[in-house]
Order: structure tokens, then sequence, then C-alpha cells
């Protein structure tokens, strides 16, 4: 039995349809390879604190649970700790990576959320509590700063997350119960403010980062949302789960901008296919995640090289 000819007439269509398709699938596959050449190492801070390879492969480990850090210069680690027996108001310390204690300092009120060392060797922190206070300390441990910050006192844990000092001298808080993002001068002047939005319900910002162009990228918690502002105050960019190809945003904590203009996420909270890091471009394609069978979310990551080149500058997180 012969085959069925198509007419004449269709064979054009069927030359484009099928070049179309083979040109979608070599698209398909060109993206896919190049995202799976993407390694990542980092920082996880959390109910976990270590440092992963690019191969996904636990090198360092701080036995404690963590709220923010940085790797040093030195190659140190600064960690604000969780409150716990050694710190029960929560605390900041350096550690060698033989976790030889190099600085500590004890917090006085609820918790410490927040840890950055400063150009001049200070370290800034937040403490959360009946007075909640940003603090830049000295390495012996004095107070040489501090600001008092505007929020809700009723829940100290909610007050403020990771708060940054800036490179003009003010300080970047998030402030999650209140809604909104502020600036505040050293003289702890209200200069600059961001409410996040009404719609998804709590939308509580977690995560506030300036960026060079004067944008502010910001990552609201329970809101299942990430948007980036101008300095009026307009939203430019925003990333939700209705962009992605499935629920990898779960309570989205940490995060950082990466020199090539990508966005990496925390699911704190462990997004679809137990995803607790992604990365997206700007036109929110994901290109790297780091999932995991067992174990915690990651409370706040730093990311430290891309296919074992170092990131330049100062991380933007």
């Amino acid at each position: 039995m012969k085959s069925p000819l198509l007419p004449h007439r269709l064979l054009p269509r069927l030359a484009v349809f099928l070049a179309t398709a083979a040109a979608l699938t070599f698209s398909v596959r060109a993206a896919d390879s190049a995202a799976s050449t993407i390694k990542h190492s980092f920082l996880a801070t959390g109910g976990e604190t270590r440092i992963v390879d690019g191969d996904g492969k636990t090198v360092w480990r701080y036995p404690g649970s963590t709220r923010d850090g940085y790797v040093l210069p030195n190659g140190n680690i600064l960690l604000a700790v969780s409150k716990g027996k050694d710190f029960p108001g929560g605390g900041v310390v350096e550690v060698t990576r033989e976790n030889k204690v190099v600085f500590s300092f004890k917090g006085t009120q609820s918790e410490v959320n927040t840890a950055q060392l400063l150009d001049n060797g200070n370290i800034m922190l937040t403490e959360a509590g009946a007075k909640p206070r940003i603090l830049e300390i000295n390495r012996e441990g004095k107070i040489v700063v501090e600001v008092a910050l505007q929020c809700q006192n009723t829940n100290h844990h909610m007050e403020s997350r990771m708060a940054r000092k800036l490179a003009n001298g003010n300080y970047l808080v998030p402030q999650l119960f209140d809604k909104v993002v502020r600036e505040y001068t050293p003289k702890g002047e209200v200069v600059w403010e961001f409410k996040t939005p009404n719609e998804p319900k709590d939308s509580w910002p977690f995560t506030a980062i300036r960026l060079p162009n004067g944008n502010t990228l910001v990552n609201c918690t329970h809101g299942n949302l990430v948007v980036e502002v101008d300095p009026a105050g307009k939203i430019v960019w925003q990333l939700s789960n209705a962009d992605l190809p499935s629920k990898l945003l779960n309570d989205p904590c940490g995060g950082q901008r990466l020199p090539n203009g990508n966005t990496v996420i925390c699911s704190y909270a462990i997004g679809a296919g137990r995803t607790k890091l992604l990365e997206v471009t700007p036109d929110k394609k994901v290109v790297w995640t780091f999932t995991e069978e067992k174990g915690p979310g990651i409370h706040e990551v730093q990311i430290l090289d891309t296919n074992g080149k170092p990131i330049e500058g100062a991380p933007l997180r």
C-alpha cells in the first residue's frame, strides 16, 4: 500500500514547520546546555552554616545556626549567630576556616540579625528587642555608632532583617511587619522608604540591596515576590512564581545580584523539587538551581565564584 502523498501546495508549509521545530529544539537544548555549565560555590547561613563548592559538596561547616554572614577577603567568615546557649541574645563571631574564633560580640537584647564588615574595620550589626537599633562596634567590642530604628515593637523577631551600610554612609533596613524598607542616616533620620505591595498578602521585606544604578532589589518573604524599584519607589522589575516553570519561590529570604545582572534568591521554606537557591536572568529565565533531598532551607547566601572564577568587587547582597 502506498503512503498518501501531500499536495504540492502544502510542501512549503511543511518545510517551514519542520525548520521552525528544529530551531526550537536546538534553542532549548542550547539553553539547557548553557544552564548545565553554571557552577557556583557559596556560603549558606541558616539552620546549617557551611560553604558549598561548585559540585555541591560541603567543604566547610560552622557548628551552629546563623542569620547572616560574609566570607571576608582574608578568608575568615563573619557570622551573625542565632540566639542560643552561648549567645542568649544572638551575637557576631569571626572565625577562621579551622573554626578558631578571632572575634566575638554578644548581643544585649533579643537577637542579632545582621553582620557586615565595614571598610574601616568596624562591624555593623542590628539588634532586635525592646530598643531595636543598628550598632557599629570596633574590634574591642566597643559601640562606636548607635542608630535607633523606627518600627513596630510588639514582635521583636519581625522588626528588621538584612540591614546594610551603604556607600553614602546611610543604612538600608528591611522592616518586616511594618512592610517597609527604610534608609536611615547615622543620625536616625529616614531619608528614603519603599512600602511593599499590599498584595500578595504578607509581602514582608527581608532583603534590600542597593544597586549601582540607584535602584533597590527587595525580597518579600511570604508574598513569594521579588521586586526592583527605582529611587522614586516605582517597581521596574518583579518576579513571582507566575513567571517561573514551577513554584520555585517559597519564602524568598536572602539574595544577591551578580555582576552579570542575574539574581540569586534563597527559598528558605524550600521550593518545588527541593529547590533552595535559584538564579534568574533579567528576562526571568532560570539558569541555575541548587537542590537537596535533605536539610533545612538557606536563610542568606553569598555566591563566592562562578565556574571557579571569584565574584569581583563587593557582593551585592
